[in-house]
């Protein structure tokens, strides 16, 4: 695997992903944010954003699957969600915790997270960019 997720000692354990990706690889993947659609380009979970955090990281497993890898090769991911704030973060949580348990996920990546004012379409709620990298 070309990827080593590590919490450092001396910072803080978080539960939702690791501190630091180590990559290896070869390879470098960057899948573009991926928001709620499924292949049709229909939202998936218009309102509800657990379910919009779920679809978008299984769109990004998807994505990474085409370029011959998957979820355990992303070195780092970037999450942007609609009129952020911290009350949210259960819902957040919630969707993430779904997408890992389908995906067979451990760990999560190191992740950045982004409250921002507005995404393509008004019923978008997340959009979730990733890097990963390939041996």
């Amino acid at each position: 695997m070309a990827v080593t997720l590590v919490n450092p000692e001396g910072l803080p354990t978080i539960d939702v992903y690791h501190q630091v990706s180590i990559a290896t690889g070869t390879r470098m993947v960057f899948v573009a944010g991926q928001v709620s659609w499924d292949a049709e380009g229909t939202t998936v979970g218009e309102g509800d954003l657990a379910a919009q955090v779920e679809r978008c990281y299984l769109n990004v497993a998807t994505a990474l699957a085409g370029a011959g890898g998957s979820f355990a090769d992303v070195a780092k991911l970037n999450v942007h969600v609609v009129d952020w704030t911290p009350d949210r973060m259960p819902e957040l949580l919630e969707g993430i915790d779904r997408a890992r348990g389908k995906l067979g996920l451990t760990a999560t990546p190191p992740a950045t997270l982004l409250g921002v004012a507005a995404l393509d379409v008004p019923e978008h709620l997340v959009e979730v960019e990733a890097v990963a990298i390939l041996d």
